[in-house]
């Protein structure tokens, strides 16, 4: 059962912070340590402070507890504001697709009771790693609360759920819009909800629900259960209405076209193990390796093959081919107890095969990103390449939607960077206070 229920949002004061594009940040994993320093200068009220601290002044002994001061300090100024009634917050995200369609995805933010993964109320998609969770569950214990939505996906294949929630905004202002964050070109709009009788018929369609998949979030919402569980250990005999007992989400219809997976492609640095003639003239034990005479070629050919399995660019400095794989019965041999949905995903296919087998790198330090780098964009790659930052560049085609859901459902877990749902949801529009 997806028991939902609306919360009163802590959000930026528009009459303190008039430019919001200023505070809001993409979620905190995603930053690296040079972009937390640019987002530290960018604003003195900046949203990274409250998720990632602030190293650039003194704090108290525990960061962590340095954060909830700051959070309180805030909301005392002013600088913050507590909406004056449970609600529920529509968040729309225009953008165009890698195609140049403009397209418009239809979310919505609530409280979400939590559900250990095995009820399969909520079901993940990807494998965590325990240091995360870890300094996320600092956080919470500090804190109290839930500063970033979890992305879930759900099933609502009549589309009652947007057709209601587009009615209840329908010529709205947006509360909030943000033309330009971290992603250029998408505009973020955000609306309070505060109609009793919409947010009812909500709550009763998500009732009955279940395999909401998440989608971007997994550390966040692993985090908010080890939460959940330590808080009723301590309080055996609280209400199970207590607000420890839910998470902040961003909840799209598994339903909306506008929900769109970019690809995740791997560069290869450090590596002496094979060159690059080696490691084609190895790959053809398994694949039909295509030689191709310009780079060019490398992402139309894979563009062309986005619907097959096992379908790879690989670059280097003096070369660039696609690899095919020669038949679906390689996998099967390989991994037979494994269902064939997990077996056929190109990000199993290639680190089973090449990056493990072929070329002899870890799983362990593959986790670690030892000789390994994730992009988003193919041209960084290329361009790390052509200066000799790196190695390979193997170029991957987006997982596709309805693999996420088989995956979930039949209880396998991707590899990590399997999907890179764009765009991403937006850190700092609004939180959740769990007292």
């Amino acid at each position: 059962m997806a028991e939902i229920k609306p919360f009163r949002g802590v959000r930026y004061n528009p009459s303190m912070i008039p430019e919001l594009s200023q505070v809001v940040i993409q979620p905190y994993d995603r930053i690296s340590p040079t972009m937390h320093k640019q987002y530290l200068q960018q604003h003195p009220y900046n949203f990274v402070r409250l998720i990632l601290g602030d190293f650039d002044t003194p704090q108290s002994p525990n960061p962590y507890a340095h954060v909830a001061e700051l959070h309180h300090h805030w909301l005392q100024a002013g600088i913050l504001t507590r909406d004056p009634e449970p609600s529920l917050y529509v968040f729309h995200q225009v953008f165009r697709s890698p195609e140049g369609a403009e397209l418009r995805r239809r979310a919505f933010l609530a409280a979400l009771q939590l559900s250990p993964f095995e009820r399969e109320v909520v079901l993940p998609h990807e494998r965590t790693l325990s240091a995360p969770k870890e300094d996320r569950l600092r956080l919470f214990r500090a804190t109290q609360i839930s500063f970033e939505p979890v992305f879930l996906l759900y099933p609502d294949s009549e589309n009652r759920i947007n057709a209601w929630l587009d009615a209840a905004v329908n010529g709205r202002v947006p509360d909030v819009e943000i033309c330009e964050t971290f992603e250029p070109g998408v505009r973020n709009q955000l609306w309070v909800l505060r109609d009793k009788e919409v947010i009812e018929k909500v709550q009763t369609e998500m009732a009955p629900k279940h395999h909401l998949i998440i989608a971007d979030g997994h550390h966040r919402y692993e985090t908010a259960l080890n939460y959940c569980t330590e808080m009723r250990a301590a309080l055996p005999d609280a209400s199970p209405d207590a607000w420890y007992n839910y998470t902040l989400v961003s909840l799209v219809s598994l339903n909306d076209p506008a929900l769109v997976i970019l690809p995740t492609h791997r560069l290869v640095y450090s590596y002496s193990g094979l060159t690059s003639g080696e490691l084609e003239d190895a790959a053809g034990r398994y694949f039909i390796v295509q030689p191709l005479s310009q780079r060019e070629q490398v992402l139309s050919m894979l563009q062309a093959a986005r619907e097959r399995s096992g379908v790879f660019g690989f670059i280097t400095q003096d070369r660039q081919s696609i690899w095919t794989l020669r038949d679906q019965r390689i996998m099967i041999e390989l991994l037979p107890d494994r269902p064939a949905v997990w077996r056929e995903l190109d990000v199993v296919i290639l680190h089973q095969l090449v990056l493990e087998g072929l070329m002899g790198l870890s799983a362990d330090s593959i986790a670690r990103q030892e000789n390994l780098r994730y992009l988003r964009d193919a041209e960084d790659g290329i361009r790390a390449i052509e200066q000799g930052e790196a190695q390979f560049l193997f170029l991957l085609n987006p997982t596709r939607v309805a693999q996420v859901r088989m995956c979930a459902e039949a209880g396998e877990k991707m590899p990590q960077k399997s999907t890179d749902f764009y765009p991403k949801m937006v850190s700092g529009l609004v939180w959740m206070e769990l007292r």
